[in-house]
């Protein structure tokens, strides 16, 4: 029977001894987040713009200024960021029956269309990002991630690069 690999603990270019957790979570983020990247590249996207999908999928009809606030950036951010959405006939601003004033967002069916494409190739990227873990591993290291971005405050499902980097002392 084969031992896992073990990971390298012999000291790097300017690091002596074992790299931390909070290294390695920076580390293995800024990787997955490069990689991923590149995935929704090939399908005419950035990051930002799957996120806003995600989110206008999972609440039809909300407004900007709603996203906005969930978001926590100005609603003039997020009016550039569905202005291209909308450009790429992925998003569809509708009037609000209820107020004239608001736009409700919807995504259109090419928006639905493409964020079916980008659900494979996230399914994909996790596969190979995580073959290293058996089932039991990955749930455990999700569980675990998920406590700490509870304990951070962080927002479920939304990427933090949306806001400013909080003022922590």
């Amino acid at each position: 029977m084969s031992s896992p690999r073990q990971p390298d603990q012999s000291p790097g270019p300017g690091a002596p001894g074992p790299r931390g957790a909070a290294f390695l979570l920076a580390q293995i983020g800024a990787h997955a987040a490069a990689l991923f990247a590149e995935r929704v590249a090939e399908l005419g996207l950035t990051p930002a713009d799957v996120g806003l999908l995600r989110m206008i999928a999972g609440r039809p009809g909300r407004s900007q200024r709603a996203l906005a606030t969930d978001l926590g950036v100005v609603p003039s951010r997020v009016v550039a960021l569905i202005d291209n959405l909308e450009t790429k006939g992925l998003v569809e601003r509708r009037r609000s029956t209820e107020d004239r004033r608001n736009h409700e967002l919807h995504l259109s069916p090419e928006g639905r269309h493409t964020l079916t494409r980008v659900s494979r190739s996230a399914a994909t990227h996790e596969d190979t990002l995580l073959a290293a873990l058996d089932p039991a591993q990955r749930a455990q290291l999700t569980q675990l991630l998920e406590l700490i971005a509870a304990q951070q405050e962080l927002t479920p499902g939304v990427h933090p690069g949306y806001r400013q980097s909080p003022k922590r002392s």
